[in-house]
Formats: C-alpha cells, sequence, structure tokens
C-alpha cells in the first residue's frame, strides 16, 4: 500500500535530512533493470517500458546532484541485449540515442559512453560520439552510460589496448610480463581515470551484477531494490544512500 503523498514527501525528507554528508558515495553505479517486466505487468508494449525507463534517467541524476554524488554510471545495454529480436533492439536503440542525446542538450551534465561501440549500428554510435562531445566542457555530474558494455569485454578490450600498446614501444612480451601490475590493466579500462564505483544499485530484485563493472567494483558496496526500474521512486534512492552509510567499508582490509 503507497503512503499519502503528504506522508511520502515527509518521510522523503526524514531521509534526506538522515543522510550524513561525509556517508555519501562519490560513484554510484545502476544498473536499470525491470524495463520489459515493468512493461508486461502494465499491459504495455516492450517500447513502452523502455521508454519509462529512459524517462527516469533524468530524477536520478537529479537526485544524485542534490545529494552531492559526483559520478554515476548507468548501465544502459549490456552486450548480451545485442542479442535481443532485431525489431525490439532497433526500438531500443533508438529510445537509447534520444535519451543520451536528451542528456547533452541539457546542458547539466557531461556525459560519457563506456563500451564497445565497435559492437553498436554505425549510426547509433556517430549520434553517441556527438553527444557526449556537446559535453565535453560541461562542468557537472558526470555521467557515464554504459552501451553495449560487458564487463569481460571491458578487461578483454583492455588488455588487447596495453598490449598494443606496449608492442608500438617496442616491447616484448617477456619483459611486459616481468612488469604487468593491476594498474596498467585499470589505465587502460573505459573508465580509466575515474574513481571506482562505492555503491552499485540493481532495479527489479535481481541480486547479481551480472558483468557490470566487473574490475571497478571489487570494493563496491551492493544495493538491490525490488522495484522494477520505471518506478524506481526517490525514497528508494535515498534508502540505497541510508544503507550504504550505516555500512563499514573495510575495502579488502
Amino acid at each position: 500500500m503507497s503512503l499519502p503523498q503528504p506522508l511520502y514527501r515527509l518521510y522523503e525528507w526524514r531521509l534526506l535530512k538522515g543522510l550524513p554528508r561525509e556517508g555519501v558515495p562519490r560513484h554510484v553505479g545502476v544498473i536499470l533493470d525491470g524495463n520489459r517486466r515493468w512493461a508486461k505487468e502494465a499491459g504495455e508494449s516492450t517500447a513502452t517500458g523502455h521508454r519509462a525507463g529512459a524517462d527516469k534517467i533524468t530524477e536520478l541524476l537529479t537526485w544524485s546532484e542534490e545529494v552531492g554524488v559526483e559520478l554515476v554510471t548507468l548501465w544502459m545495454l549490456s552486450t548480451d541485449n545485442l542479442s535481443r529480436p532485431p525489431a525490439e533492439l532497433a526500438q531500443l536503440m533508438l529510445i537509447i540515442e534520444q535519451s543520451v542525446e536528451a542528456l547533452a542538450q541539457s546542458g547539466r551534465w557531461r556525459v560519457q559512453v563506456v563500451g564497445a561501440l565497435g559492437l553498436l549500428p554505425y549510426e547509433t554510435a556517430e549520434r553517441l560520439h556527438q553527444a557526449q562531445a556537446r559535453t565535453a566542457e560541461v562542468d557537472g555530474l558526470h555521467v557515464n552510460v554504459a552501451i553495449g558494455y560487458g564487463g569481460r569485454r571491458e578487461i578483454a578490450d583492455a588488455v588487447r589496448a596495453l598490449l598494443a600498446e606496449k608492442a608500438q614501444a617496442g616491447i616484448s612480451i617477456e619483459q611486459l610480463a616481468q612488469t604487468l601490475d593491476v594498474e596498467n590493466i585499470a589505465e587502460h579500462l573505459y573508465t580509466r581515470g575515474q574513481p571506482d564505483p562505492d555503491l552499485v544499485i540493481r532495479t527489479s530484485g535481481e541480486q547479481r551484477l551480472s558483468g557490470f563493472l566487473l574490475w571497478q567494483s571489487a570494493h563496491a558496496e551492493y544495493y538491490f531494490c525490488e522495484a522494477f526500474w520505471p518506478d524506481f521512486r526517490k525514497v528508494d534512492f535515498l534508502r540505497a544512500l541510508r544503507s550504504y552509510a550505516a555500512r563499514e567499508r573495510r575495502l579488502g582490509r
């Protein structure tokens, strides 16, 4: 049973007031899951579910700004999603293109596309690159949009880039093997130069990462929410932050 609007707002205010500023994560990753199931339960088309999910993104970024989050990574399309039926995939690509372009056109956020864009249709990749370029000078919340993204693929791409770089410098495989460390690989990830995620949120009740930020999330905290992504509310977000703030982060120690 949902709360009456005034009580909901009061609860939201209390959650926000009780959130310690020092406990706010710097980088939040979000697995936007449940669009299709939301559409099925609502008796709507799959495309309607994806559009409802895209519409939710601006709200999430606004909430993130309000509490002081600096970086948000949104998993919008996985490499596995690329095997969906062609008609659904074409609709999803269009919705993603329009959503990312809208984020860029707002002028509020610095958008960066992370993923294997070579796996996407050429027109889609070009529109995403152009959207990213328009926000290069924006001094606001940094938003990674993970599209055509898979954690294993990212690590494989990083290793390939590292090997190519060293080969171009005349360094042999044997020499590289003697000096290779985790930082060498981290410097070639899609998110190189960025802080690792502190908190990863997944909606829809699924309790797995599915390879999201596989390398970067080694020390992240996880929060799994039952709501489908289009139904994700500000109180759900604040509960995730409250849960994060209450944890003792050991960071592998």
